[in-house]
């Protein structure tokens, strides 16, 4: 099988060749339609199925998969969320979320202000490309948790939905 994720993010390609380590990963830059920090679950899912489904269009007989990470608002404090989507050549659509947690204030701050996540963890973590390695979640769960194994766990949701339904559909 291929797979093509709507991007060139080491994390997010790391995560996906993790999960179906046996098929040919590879990773192109399509638009998510979305704004370039989604603030809630809805347009974080929305862009997630946008990658997913211009991936699926690029190749006949490919599963196209999105992942996007965005912020959400609880109770008046902004969490991390990122969802994923996978589309299949057959155009149906399996979606997942994942982990949520907590941003400092000084980050919801500068992200109300209009910045991305990405820039702003950069300089509170003093490091650059943090997105493309440990992500925001890596700095704050101590690496615990980085980026690359959160979309992971999404891409085993995506995974395992997309071999079940194909399970039960043989079995109509």
């Amino acid at each position: 099988m291929k797979i093509i994720v709507g991007s060139t993010n080491p994390a997010k390609l790391e995560a996906v060749q993790q999960i179906f380590g046996h098929d040919q990963v590879d990773g192109i830059e399509v638009s998510s339609r979305v704004s370039s920090q989604p603030f809630c679950d809805e347009e974080t899912l929305e862009g997630a199925i946008n990658r997913a489904r211009e991936c699926a269009k690029t190749e006949k007989g490919v599963v196209g998969i999105g992942l996007e990470g965005g912020v959400m608002e609880l109770e008046n404090d902004l969490y991390l969320c990122n969802w994923g989507a996978l589309v299949d050549s057959e155009e149906n659509t399996f979606v997942a979320g994942g982990a949520r947690i907590p941003l400092p204030d000084s980050i919801a701050n500068e992200l109300n202000k209009g910045k991305e996540l990405g820039e702003v963890i950069d300089d509170y973590a003093k490091g650059e490309n943090v997105r493309h390695n440990e992500g925001a979640i890596g700095v704050f769960t101590n690496e615990l948790v980085n980026r690359s194994g959160m979309f992971a766990h999404i891409v085993q949701l995506l995974k395992g939905q997309y071999e079940f339904y194909y399970s039960k559909k043989g079995d109509e």
